[in-house]
């Protein structure tokens, strides 16, 4: 248990602190940022394959077109939240983003009714009506949809939903998802590399460096939340994700300046209510359920 709870905080602690990374990467482009992502991911996954020796997944995945279109599906979702979280970096969204992973466990509960004819309670609904409430306001202060959040809510929402129907584990699926995209990437970074453009031409050592980690800055927290959720009981779990947000939310106000005005201080309280909530009925369940026994 207790080692279950130190991977899964420290895979949420690593996202969050992710907003550092990508702003040493701010003079590159958000798109060519992924696509380094992409590759240098799928190296690194591929390193960590051939130490365990796990390559007996792939032959199988060869003959089933169905999961290879299934994730197919879910690398061009990943790609899309990569894009959009990078780019919201890069222009100074990090709150926005935050905002998008507070959101993200009432999609989850909005999605499973949808497609999972899972019947939420009415805790669960209540706490979704209220983080409506603070999205309608966020939208009428700012004269504007949040997009950066909804789109980071629901582009990983569904990609869960994918994920949590697929056939492979977490190495073996991210694995999948970086090689279906690696094609696209690798010739669109050649491409610029032969007009002489991109970071692979024009990049110093450093930022040739930065763009490096990201093959196991993306890998290894993954690896460390597969390790933690198989430990410890989804309530937890979920408890431990809101640190990723939260250390967001604290990065872009306090070191990258962020504005945190008042009027949209409020869609935010009306959302972390919301996640109180759930947190507390999600918790009140368990110890129901567990009682019961």
């Amino acid at each position: 248990m207790n080692a279950g709870v130190f991977y899964a905080a420290l895979a949420y602690t690593a996202w969050g602190w992710l907003p550092v990374f990508f702003k040493q990467l701010n003079q590159v482009n958000a798109l060519e940022v992924v696509l380094h992502r992409m590759v240098w991911s799928l190296i690194f996954l591929m390193c960590v394959l051939a130490v365990l020796k796990r390559w007996a997944w792939l032959r199988g995945v060869a003959r089933e077109p169905r999961v290879l279109l299934a994730f197919g599906l879910s690398a061009l979702l990943l790609s899309v939240n990569w894009s959009v979280y990078v780019w919201a970096v890069q222009n100074a969204h990090v709150l926005d983003a935050s905002l998008g992973y507070f959101i993200l466990p009432l999609v989850n509960v909005a999605i499973g009714f949808a497609f999972l004819n899972e019947r939420p309670r009415r805790g669960q609904w209540l706490a979704v009506a209220v983080a409506a409430a603070g999205v309608l306001w966020l939208t009428v202060q700012a004269g504007r949809l949040p997009w950066v959040a909804l789109v980071l809510a629901i582009s990983f929402g569904i990609y869960g939903l994918l994920r949590k129907l697929a056939k492979l584990g977490a190495l073996e699926g991210l694995t999948l998802e970086t090689l279906l995209l690696s094609p696209f990437a690798i010739g669109l970074l050649a491409w610029w590399a032969w007009h002489g453009q991109g970071a692979l031409v024009q990049g110093d050592r450093a930022t040739l460096g930065w763009l490096l980690l990201a093959g196991p800055l993306t890998a290894i927290p993954l690896l460390l939340f597969a390790a933690g959720a198989r430990r410890i009981p989804m309530a937890t779990l979920g408890i431990l994700q809101y640190i990723s947000p939260s250390l967001q939310l604290l990065l872009g106000v306090w070191l990258y300046g962020e504005a945190f005005e008042p009027a949209r201080a409020i869609g935010f309280y009306l959302i972390w209510t919301a996640l109180l909530l759930y947190s507390a009925e999600s918790l009140l369940n368990g110890r129901k359920q567990l009682s019961g026994k």
